[in-house]
């Protein structure tokens, strides 16, 4: 199954909202929503009537983007998310939050998450001093991810981490800058969640 190699920055446009998925580029000016912000294509802009169905689908395709994860990955978690204890909505985006390569962005050694996915599978990082190259790996309270001894000189994570303070840390999430080390606090809730997403349109897409 092949990933989408196109511009990723269409996908933001089709989605009327910045998604974060160039890194720095979306920060600043050359941003495409800031230039262009309406869908791609020659229709782009025209208004049309957006259906209860069609709102539900675009906040589901918009998840999936920001987590780049494939469709039938996420209804897994959404499936998942459904049987456990609590909201369905707020569980999924809690399992979506503690995948390694987002673990890796909001902890602020990649500047995107497709950047994190890249260094996770070049064996960059290690969770609890083992190595993990597993992109979707699930980390859990108490966990510590840190960037592997022969990795602290790579000049992307290094530069990554130079930036970290205009981002953020999420509070469940330490970062040690010094050790290179991030450990998690505890499991994300509904407000570290930054991005604005409505999770309840998709929990209604997939229950019908």
């Amino acid at each position: 199954m092949a990933r989408y190699l196109g511009s990723v920055c269409r996908h933001c446009r089709r989605e009327g909202t910045k998604l974060f998925l160039k890194g720095q580029r979306c920060m600043g000016d050359k941003c495409a929503i800031e230039k262009r912000n309406y869908p791609p294509g020659q229709h782009g802009q025209k208004r049309s009537k957006v259906t209860e169905f069609g709102l539900q689908l675009r906040e589901k395709q918009k998840v999936r983007r920001i987590y780049s994860i494939f469709e039938r990955q996420f209804r897994n978690y959404f499936l998942k998310a459904d049987k456990m204890q609590g909201v369905t909505g707020e569980n999924l985006l809690s399992l979506l939050e503690r995948r390694l390569d987002n673990v890796v962005y909001r902890g602020g050694f990649a500047t995107s998450r497709s950047q994190a996915r890249q260094l996770v599978r070049q064996n960059h990082f290690a969770v609890n001093g083992r190595k993990v190259n597993i992109p979707s790996f699930l980390v859990a309270a108490g966990d510590v991810v840190e960037v592997r001894p022969k990795s602290k000189e790579k000049e992307l994570i290094k530069s990554a981490l130079e930036r970290v303070e205009q981002r953020g840390i999420p509070p469940w999430l330490e970062l040690d800058r010094e050790k290179m080390k991030a450990a998690v606090k505890g499991l994300p809730v509904r407000e570290d969640v930054t991005t604005p997403i409505q999770e309840q349109l998709v929990v209604e897409l997939y229950s019908k």
